[in-house]
């Protein structure tokens, strides 16, 4: 596993420290699953943005949150999102949502 270091504020770190305390987890492990939860959640974000931009289909905004469709549509439904797509796009994605 290749490794990677980081410097953090002394807040920071006493924070990282107190979650691994709560969780009964070392530091690593921490910080392995706060970094795989944040990226997860900083696609989504994008993802988001795009969308509702009308940069993105619903396909794509699934890829760049790098989630199924089934899962992007739960998101989108979760956050109450509307697309600035045209008509010829949500045609596209209700095609592709077919063909699955």
């Amino acid at each position: 596993m290749p490794s990677v270091s980081a410097r953090l504020p002394s807040e920071e770190k006493e924070e990282l420290d107190a979650v691994a305390e709560l969780l009964d987890e070392d530091r690593s492990t921490t910080i392995r699953k706060a970094l795989r939860e944040g990226l997860a959640e900083l696609r989504v974000r994008r993802a988001v943005e795009r969308y509702q931009s009308g940069d993105a289909s619903v396909a794509e905004a699934a890829r760049i949150a790098g989630v199924s469709l089934g899962e992007w549509l739960e998101i989108a439904h979760e956050r109450n999102l509307t697309t600035q797509l045209a008509a010829e796009d949500l045609s596209d994605d209700a095609y592709t949502a077919q063909q699955l």
